[in-house]
Protein backbone atom coordinates (compact mmCIF):
# COMPACT_ATOMS: atom_id res chain seq x y z
CA UNK A 1 0.00 0.00 0.00
CA UNK A 2 1.31 3.35 -1.03
CA UNK A 3 2.63 5.79 1.89
CA UNK A 4 3.98 9.23 1.88
CA UNK A 5 8.28 9.06 1.49
CA UNK A 6 8.43 12.74 2.87
CA UNK A 7 6.30 14.79 5.32
CA UNK A 8 6.56 18.88 5.67
CA UNK A 9 5.63 18.96 9.74
CA UNK A 10 5.38 22.64 10.62
CA UNK A 11 5.43 24.53 11.36
CA UNK A 12 2.46 26.72 11.00
CA UNK A 13 2.02 30.08 9.52
CA UNK A 14 6.03 29.79 8.41
CA UNK A 15 5.72 29.45 4.62
CA UNK A 16 4.39 25.74 4.62
CA UNK A 17 1.41 26.48 1.87
CA UNK A 18 3.71 28.17 -0.27
CA UNK A 19 6.32 24.78 0.37
CA UNK A 20 3.45 22.35 -0.38
CA UNK A 21 2.38 24.52 -4.07
CA UNK A 22 6.17 24.91 -5.18
CA UNK A 23 6.82 21.16 -4.43
CA UNK A 24 3.40 19.84 -6.17
CA UNK A 25 4.58 21.53 -9.63
CA UNK A 26 8.03 19.28 -9.56
CA UNK A 27 7.00 16.61 -11.96
CA UNK A 28 8.45 14.40 -9.70
CA UNK A 29 7.15 14.81 -6.75
CA UNK A 30 3.17 13.38 -5.30
CA UNK A 31 1.60 15.86 -2.92
CA UNK A 32 -1.64 14.89 -1.79
CA UNK A 33 -4.94 17.15 -2.23
CA UNK A 34 -6.16 18.61 0.31
CA UNK A 35 -2.54 19.99 1.62
CA UNK A 36 -3.36 18.81 5.29
CA UNK A 37 -4.33 15.51 6.27
CA UNK A 38 -3.64 15.84 9.70
CA UNK A 39 -3.64 11.52 9.93
CA UNK A 40 -0.98 10.96 12.60
CA UNK A 41 -1.75 12.53 15.69
CA UNK A 42 -5.37 11.85 15.47
CA UNK A 43 -5.37 8.59 14.34
CA UNK A 44 -8.31 6.61 15.81
CA UNK A 45 -8.70 9.52 18.01
CA UNK A 46 -10.88 11.87 16.84
CA UNK A 47 -10.19 15.07 19.05
CA UNK A 48 -13.51 16.95 20.73
CA UNK A 49 -12.26 20.33 20.12
CA UNK A 50 -14.28 23.01 20.74
CA UNK A 51 -13.69 26.39 19.68
CA UNK A 52 -15.43 28.66 16.92
CA UNK A 53 -14.95 27.06 13.52
CA UNK A 54 -13.01 24.09 15.23
CA UNK A 55 -15.68 21.40 14.30
CA UNK A 56 -15.81 21.98 10.47
CA UNK A 57 -11.54 22.26 10.29
CA UNK A 58 -11.54 18.72 12.21
CA UNK A 59 -14.14 16.62 10.31
CA UNK A 60 -11.71 16.82 7.73
CA UNK A 61 -8.73 15.46 9.14
CA UNK A 62 -7.83 11.86 8.02
CA UNK A 63 -8.53 9.54 10.77
CA UNK A 64 -7.86 6.18 9.63
CA UNK A 65 -4.78 4.32 8.21
CA UNK A 66 -6.82 3.24 5.16
CA UNK A 67 -8.65 6.44 3.97
CA UNK A 68 -4.64 8.02 4.87
CA UNK A 69 -2.96 5.55 2.04
CA UNK A 70 -6.13 6.44 -0.15
CA UNK A 71 -4.39 10.04 -0.04
CA UNK A 72 -1.57 8.69 -1.72
CA UNK A 73 -2.43 5.75 -4.44
CA UNK A 74 -2.53 7.85 -7.83
CA UNK A 75 1.28 9.08 -6.49
CA UNK A 76 2.44 5.16 -6.04
CA UNK A 77 4.42 5.69 -9.40
CA UNK A 78 6.05 9.11 -8.07
CA UNK A 79 9.08 8.39 -6.74
CA UNK A 80 8.76 11.54 -3.90
CA UNK A 81 5.43 11.48 -2.08
CA UNK A 82 4.56 13.51 0.45
CA UNK A 83 1.84 16.07 2.34
CA UNK A 84 1.86 19.02 4.57
CA UNK A 85 0.81 19.26 8.08
CA UNK A 86 1.93 21.78 10.18
CA UNK A 87 -0.09 20.68 13.17
CA UNK A 88 2.33 17.43 13.22
CA UNK A 89 5.55 19.67 15.40
CA UNK A 90 3.02 20.22 17.54
CA UNK A 91 1.37 17.20 18.72
CA UNK A 92 3.77 15.27 20.24
CA UNK A 93 1.78 11.91 19.54
CA UNK A 94 2.48 12.58 16.14
CA UNK A 95 6.48 11.74 15.53
CA UNK A 96 5.78 8.46 17.57
CA UNK A 97 2.82 7.94 15.40
CA UNK A 98 4.92 8.69 12.25
CA UNK A 99 7.77 6.61 13.30
CA UNK A 100 5.19 3.84 13.53
CA UNK A 101 3.85 3.98 10.48
CA UNK A 102 6.62 5.60 7.65
CA UNK A 103 10.21 5.07 9.62
CA UNK A 104 12.30 6.20 6.57
CA UNK A 105 10.26 9.28 5.84
CA UNK A 106 12.06 12.63 5.11
CA UNK A 107 10.89 15.20 6.81
CA UNK A 108 11.11 19.05 6.95
CA UNK A 109 10.34 21.62 9.19
CA UNK A 110 10.30 25.49 8.70
CA UNK A 111 10.83 27.52 11.47
CA UNK A 112 9.40 31.16 11.92
CA UNK A 113 10.28 33.61 14.91
CA UNK A 114 7.87 32.55 17.29
CA UNK A 115 6.37 36.18 17.58
CA UNK A 116 6.06 36.97 14.42
CA UNK A 117 4.63 33.10 13.46
CA UNK A 118 1.90 34.06 16.42
CA UNK A 119 0.87 37.29 15.21
CA UNK A 120 0.53 35.49 11.59
CA UNK A 121 -1.96 32.99 13.08
CA UNK A 122 -3.81 35.33 14.81
CA UNK A 123 -4.22 37.55 12.11
CA UNK A 124 -5.43 34.94 9.98
CA UNK A 125 -7.81 33.69 12.49
CA UNK A 126 -9.15 37.57 12.22
CA UNK A 127 -9.49 37.74 8.43
CA UNK A 128 -11.54 34.54 8.56
CA UNK A 129 -13.36 36.51 11.38
CA UNK A 130 -13.66 34.04 14.01
CA UNK A 131 -11.10 36.05 16.42
CA UNK A 132 -12.73 38.70 18.38
CA UNK A 133 -10.09 39.83 20.57
CA UNK A 134 -6.83 41.71 19.62
CA UNK A 135 -3.76 40.05 20.12
CA UNK A 136 -2.90 41.02 23.33
CA UNK A 137 -6.30 40.14 24.62
CA UNK A 138 -6.16 36.56 23.05
CA UNK A 139 -2.71 36.30 24.65
CA UNK A 140 -3.92 36.63 27.53
CA UNK A 141 -6.99 34.02 27.07
CA UNK A 142 -4.82 31.84 25.79
CA UNK A 143 -4.60 29.11 28.36
CA UNK A 144 -8.29 29.21 29.48
CA UNK A 145 -9.14 28.91 25.86
CA UNK A 146 -6.79 25.12 25.43
CA UNK A 147 -8.65 24.63 29.30
CA UNK A 148 -11.84 24.96 27.63
CA UNK A 149 -10.64 22.52 24.43
CA UNK A 150 -10.25 24.79 22.02
CA UNK A 151 -8.07 23.68 18.96
CA UNK A 152 -4.22 24.42 18.04
CA UNK A 153 -5.80 26.80 15.83
CA UNK A 154 -6.39 29.21 18.74
CA UNK A 155 -2.66 28.22 20.63
CA UNK A 156 -0.68 31.38 19.08
CA UNK A 157 1.91 31.20 22.16
CA UNK A 158 2.37 27.89 22.86
CA UNK A 159 3.10 26.55 19.56
CA UNK A 160 6.21 28.57 18.95
CA UNK A 161 8.06 26.57 21.57
CA UNK A 162 10.09 24.54 18.17
CA UNK A 163 13.43 22.94 20.84
CA UNK A 164 10.16 21.24 22.87
CA UNK A 165 8.43 20.32 19.77
CA UNK A 166 11.40 18.99 17.72
CA UNK A 167 12.93 16.47 20.71
CA UNK A 168 10.67 14.25 20.14
CA UNK A 169 11.58 13.78 16.80
CA UNK A 170 15.38 14.45 17.15
CA UNK A 171 14.88 11.19 19.80
CA UNK A 172 13.00 8.70 17.40
CA UNK A 173 14.49 9.44 13.88
CA UNK A 174 18.14 9.73 12.54
CA UNK A 175 19.63 13.12 12.06
CA UNK A 176 19.76 12.60 8.68
CA UNK A 177 15.93 11.83 7.82
CA UNK A 178 15.21 15.83 9.49
CA UNK A 179 15.78 19.07 7.66
CA UNK A 180 15.46 21.81 9.72
CA UNK A 181 14.80 25.39 7.96
CA UNK A 182 14.23 29.16 9.14
CA UNK A 183 11.49 31.25 7.38
CA UNK A 184 14.66 33.41 6.46
CA UNK A 185 15.71 30.65 3.85
CA UNK A 186 13.06 30.86 2.53
CA UNK A 187 12.68 34.49 2.29
CA UNK A 188 16.21 35.66 1.65
CA UNK A 189 17.22 32.68 -1.44
CA UNK A 190 13.74 30.97 -2.31
CA UNK A 191 15.45 28.79 -5.65
CA UNK A 192 18.17 28.09 -3.06
CA UNK A 193 15.79 26.94 -0.86
CA UNK A 194 13.56 24.52 -2.88
CA UNK A 195 16.53 23.18 -5.03
CA UNK A 196 18.25 22.08 -1.43
CA UNK A 197 14.36 20.57 -0.42
CA UNK A 198 15.02 18.64 -4.09
CA UNK A 199 17.98 17.17 -3.37
CA UNK A 200 16.59 16.13 -0.05
CA UNK A 201 14.22 14.23 -1.64
CA UNK A 202 16.68 12.64 -4.46
CA UNK A 203 14.63 14.30 -7.22
CA UNK A 204 15.74 16.59 -9.89
CA UNK A 205 16.97 19.64 -8.61
CA UNK A 206 17.69 21.56 -11.29
CA UNK A 207 13.93 22.23 -11.65
CA UNK A 208 12.25 25.75 -10.58
CA UNK A 209 9.06 26.06 -9.74
CA UNK A 210 6.78 29.08 -10.24
CA UNK A 211 7.06 31.14 -7.07
CA UNK A 212 5.84 34.57 -8.09
CA UNK A 213 2.44 34.30 -6.10
CA UNK A 214 1.92 34.40 -2.51
CA UNK A 215 -0.05 31.43 -0.71
CA UNK A 216 -2.61 31.93 2.70
CA UNK A 217 -0.95 35.60 3.74
CA UNK A 218 -2.20 36.43 6.83
CA UNK A 219 -3.80 39.57 6.28
CA UNK A 220 -6.84 41.55 7.69
CA UNK A 221 -9.07 42.92 4.89
CA UNK A 222 -9.78 46.01 3.89
CA UNK A 223 -13.34 44.98 2.69
CA UNK A 224 -15.04 41.99 4.23
CA UNK A 225 -17.75 41.92 1.50
CA UNK A 226 -14.67 41.53 -1.17
CA UNK A 227 -13.04 39.18 0.86
CA UNK A 228 -15.65 36.85 1.23
CA UNK A 229 -17.02 36.81 -2.35
CA UNK A 230 -13.07 35.96 -3.58
CA UNK A 231 -12.86 33.58 -1.23
CA UNK A 232 -16.20 31.80 -0.95
CA UNK A 233 -17.73 29.59 -4.08
CA UNK A 234 -19.94 32.45 -5.91
CA UNK A 235 -22.47 31.24 -8.98
CA UNK A 236 -21.54 34.69 -10.82
CA UNK A 237 -17.77 33.64 -10.80
CA UNK A 238 -18.88 30.98 -13.20
CA UNK A 239 -19.61 33.57 -15.76
CA UNK A 240 -16.06 34.58 -16.27
CA UNK A 241 -14.68 31.28 -16.05
CA UNK A 242 -15.05 30.57 -19.86
CA UNK A 243 -13.24 34.14 -20.59
CA UNK A 244 -10.24 33.59 -18.71
CA UNK A 245 -7.87 30.70 -18.64
CA UNK A 246 -7.51 29.30 -15.41
CA UNK A 247 -4.25 30.03 -14.62
CA UNK A 248 -5.14 33.83 -15.29
CA UNK A 249 -8.21 33.34 -13.25
CA UNK A 250 -5.94 32.24 -10.04
CA UNK A 251 -3.50 35.61 -10.99
CA UNK A 252 -6.12 37.63 -11.15
CA UNK A 253 -7.88 36.45 -8.11
CA UNK A 254 -4.89 36.16 -6.29
CA UNK A 255 -3.61 40.26 -7.19
CA UNK A 256 -7.45 41.19 -5.89
CA UNK A 257 -6.48 39.42 -3.07
CA UNK A 258 -3.47 40.91 -1.82
CA UNK A 259 -4.91 44.62 -2.95
CA UNK A 260 -7.52 43.99 -0.56
CA UNK A 261 -5.67 42.91 2.51
CA UNK A 262 -3.54 44.94 4.89
CA UNK A 263 -1.08 43.77 7.58
CA UNK A 264 -0.77 46.07 11.03
CA UNK A 265 2.73 45.77 12.92
CA UNK A 266 3.04 43.63 16.06
CA UNK A 267 3.34 46.37 18.59
CA UNK A 268 6.88 46.84 20.18
CA UNK A 269 6.69 46.60 23.34
CA UNK A 270 4.48 43.14 23.02
CA UNK A 271 7.45 41.62 20.81
CA UNK A 272 9.69 42.33 23.32
CA UNK A 273 7.72 40.53 26.11
CA UNK A 274 6.75 37.36 23.81
CA UNK A 275 10.62 36.91 23.07
CA UNK A 276 11.59 37.15 26.61
CA UNK A 277 9.24 34.55 27.24
CA UNK A 278 10.66 32.34 24.06
CA UNK A 279 14.43 33.18 25.40
CA UNK A 280 14.93 29.91 26.98
CA UNK A 281 13.54 27.97 24.16
CA UNK A 282 15.47 29.62 21.37
CA UNK A 283 18.90 29.20 23.28
CA UNK A 284 18.21 25.53 23.12
CA UNK A 285 17.00 25.81 19.75
CA UNK A 286 20.37 26.97 18.38
CA UNK A 287 22.13 24.34 20.03
CA UNK A 288 19.67 21.57 18.86
CA UNK A 289 20.14 23.07 14.95
CA UNK A 290 23.90 24.61 15.18
CA UNK A 291 22.74 27.65 14.31
CA UNK A 292 22.96 31.30 15.09
CA UNK A 293 19.48 32.59 16.47
CA UNK A 294 21.08 35.79 18.03
CA UNK A 295 19.16 38.11 16.14
CA UNK A 296 15.26 36.34 16.99
CA UNK A 297 16.54 37.88 20.67
CA UNK A 298 17.65 41.20 19.20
Amino acid sequence: MTMPTFLVIGAGKSGTTALHRYLKQHPQIYMSSPKELRFFPFEDRPPDFRGPGDKADIETAIKNLEDYRACFAQGAHYPARGESSPLYLYYPRSAERIRHHVPDAKLIAILRHPADRAYSQFQMKRRDGLERLNFRAALAAEEQRISDGWSHHWHYRRRGFYAAQLKPYFNLFRREQLRIYLYEDYLGDPTGFMQDIFRFLNVDDSFVPDMSVRHNESKIPRSRALQTFLTEPRPVKNLFKPLLPARWSRRVGDRLRRHNLTKPPLPTELRRQMIEDYREDIIELQGMLGRDLSHWLA
